[in-house]
C-alpha cells in the first residue's frame, strides 16, 4: 500500500511511501520519527488532525510537522520586566513628590 509521506522535521522532504496493511499513524511515527515525541509534533492524514490510532489507508496524505524548531529562542523576559516596573508606583525617571513647588500668586 502506498501513501503520501510529509516529513517537514530538520530539511523536510515528500515521497511516496509504501507501508504494511493495517498501519496506525503512531506505528508510522515511530518508524519514521524514532528520536520524536509525538506530543512535539502537529500530525495530519489528509490535511485533518488526526488520532494515533487511525490506520492508514491507500493514498492517503500524511504530514508531521514539529511545534517547536530546535534552536529557537525563547523570548527574553523583557516584556514581563517592563509590565511589571510600569506598575510600581512612580517610575524611577519621574521627580520626587517632595521636591515640587508650588507658586501661588497673592493679590
Amino acid at each position: 500500500m502506498h501513501i503520501l509521506f510529509i516529513n517537514n522535521d530538520g530539511s523536510g522532504f515528500a515521497d511516496q511511501i509504501e507501508i504494511s496493511a493495517a498501519l496506525s499513524v503512531a506505528a508510522l511515527f515511530q518508524q519514521r520519527l524514532p528520536h520524536g515525541r509525538p506530543q512535539d509534533y502537529l500530525i495530519r492524514v489528509n490535511r485533518q488532525p488526526t488520532t494515533a490510532n487511525y490506520i492508514l489507508q491507500e493514498g492517503d496524505r500524511v504530514s508531521i510537522t514539529p511545534t517547536k524548531i530546535e534552536g529557537a529562542a525563547q523570548q527574553p523576559l523583557l516584556p514581563l520586566v517592563c509590565f511589571l516596573l510600569s506598575r510600581l508606583k512612580g517610575a524611577l525617571w519621574e521627580p520626587d513628590n517632595d521636591s515640587t513647588v508650588s507658586i501661588s500668586t497673592s493679590s
